[in-house]
């Protein structure tokens, strides 16, 4: 069973983020020939203060 966990900044729409798990779901289903119904995506959000890059946080790198 292919588990996917994606891991993206807080603040993007819940129609994006179900046409993501769609997308994403079937490629790996048809990449590795696998049923559509074994394929799991996680979708993590972040807020902006707890990524960092670089020695700071996004929230930081932001507001420059």
């Amino acid at each position: 069973m292919p588990f996917i966990q994606i891991n993206l900044l807080a603040g993007r729409s819940p129609e994006k983020k179900e046409k993501l798990i769609h997308e994403v779901s079937h490629t790996v289903a048809n990449v590795l020939e696998a049923p559509i119904e074994s394929v799991r995506v996680m979708v993590n959000e972040m807020q902006p203060e707890h990524w960092g890059i670089a020695g700071e946080s996004v929230k930081k790198r932001q507001s420059k």
